[in-house]
């Protein structure tokens, strides 16, 4: 089935709210064999609700609402619906006593006003019976509208369990398998992923491969679609070969796994442990890994070093090191990293230093320069990037980037 979906309120317009809830209704209706062909987000003004509906309902097949469902007084959806698809507002007291049933714990000032969500288009059936939230549906010109609370958890927890199950089962949709991936790439540009894998989608209008940078890294998105799910699910494991086999190394993972999260696996797997020190990050790389539950088991701790003076004394690098090649070399990095693995005991020892800017940067080390260390067992390594973009960008594209070197150190072995 086609869809569109409205996003209402003016804290999206304003850039105050993230608009994600659109995203993640968009992700999950996709998957679930529908095409979603605009997604709109609106103020609260309900001429331009109003409006917006009837358009969108001229050109869809069903449309998702997320927004302006409350209790409070900028909450007009309801009643601009009402307006524009000539459906009298009307008291519906059975939704009224199942959302105070389920608000139990609610003050009772609260629970007054909740009446207000009660009050909806005629023809509206609600979602989820023994839901607190507000979250209803009305079935227009033979056209399913489904309305759902812009709170991102509550809207997530209706569209997965109520409206993704009432499309699968609507009368006349034309149901399709569909079977997805996404592989998180680094390293490589988006227009050479392109070159690599768009020959396996040519020919096939079952499949599609979708290129989104997500930065610093390369997102690929991979569908496959059909009627028939053995044959689907075939030619799914096929490409997902293909495209394996073409990215390599430079596919860290895939779906929603994050590159903290693989570097964590391969030290828990390898029963190693890590330490960092860290300059021009400023603490970003260890943040990063501690992100993950369960990371003090292989991440020891960290250093930010970021004076001569602290690279000195914790860390132990030669004070001679900083006067002839400068805090930001290859030589400081791996003194850095060896320092760290000396301090803290580590398995392996992992340093960046460079120039995050927008000031620092000369003739020889401009803004963006970084350097590695990588200390392990038996070696100590050093690498140079110059990294692009303003201070931000350069200090999350250098974390990126130290998590990805011990992750392919530890997938050498």
């Amino acid at each position: 089935m086609i869809g569109e979906i409205i996003a209402i309120g003016d804290e999206l317009i304003s850039g105050r709210i993230l608009n994600t809830t659109s995203y993640f209704a968009a992700s999950q209706l996709f998957a679930a064999g529908h095409e979603i062909v605009a997604m709109m987000t609106i103020g609260d003004n309900p001429a331009l609700i109003g409006q917006t509906l009837i358009n969108s309902l001229e050109r869809a097949d069903f449309v998702v609402v997320t927004g302006g469902l409350g209790a409070t007084t900028d909450d007009l959806t309801n009643a601009a619906v009402s307006d524009a698809l000539q459906r009298p507002t009307t008291f519906y007291p059975e939704i009224l006593e199942n959302i105070r049933a389920n608000s139990k714990r609610t003050p009772k000032q609260v629970q007054l006003s909740l009446e207000k969500l009660a009050w909806l288009p005629a023809g509206a059936h609600a979602l989820k019976s023994d839901a607190q939230m507000a979250g209803h549906f009305l079935v227009h010109d033979g056209k399913p509208v489904f309305f759902l609370p812009g709170v991102p958890h509550e809207m997530k927890e209706l569209l997965v369990e109520t409206v993704i199950s009432r499309l699968a089962v609507w009368e006349g949709e034309d149901v399709r398998e569909v079977r997805q991936k996404l592989y998180r790439v680094v390293n490589l540009a988006e227009t050479e992923i392109n070159r690599q894998l768009d020959p396996l989608a040519k020919n096939d209008q079952r499949v599609r491969i979708g290129y989104y940078p997500v930065f610093p890294e390369v997102h690929v998105s991979l569908t496959v679609t059909g009627h028939n799910g053995s044959e689907v699910e075939e030619l799914f494991k096929e490409q997902n070969r293909q495209i394996l086999v073409l990215l390599g190394d430079d596919c860290y993972g895939t779906d929603t796994e994050t590159l903290e999260e693989v570097v964590g696996k391969l030290l828990t797997r390898r029963h190693l442990t890590l330490a960092l020190a860290e300059s021009c990050t400023g603490g970003l790389v260890a943040h990063r890994l501690t992100k993950v539950s369960g990371s003090s088991g292989y991440f020891v701790g960290g250093v930010v070093a970021y004076s001569n003076n602290l690279k000195e004394r914790l860390l132990k690098v030669d004070r001679d090191i900083l006067v002839k090649f400068g805090a930001v070399s290859a030589e400081t990095a791996r003194a850095m990293a060896a320092g760290i693995c000396a301090v803290t005991g580590a398995d392996y020892g992992l340093a960046v230093t460079g120039v995050a800017g927008p000031t620092g940067g000369t003739d020889e080390k401009p803004v963006g320069t970084v350097y590695f260390g990588l200390a392990g067992p038996g070696k100590t390594s050093d690498f140079m990037v110059n990294f692009f973009g303003d201070r931000w960008q350069v200090q999350e594209a250098t974390a990126h980037y130290a998590l990805d070197l011990i992750r392919r150190e530890l997938n050498s072995f």
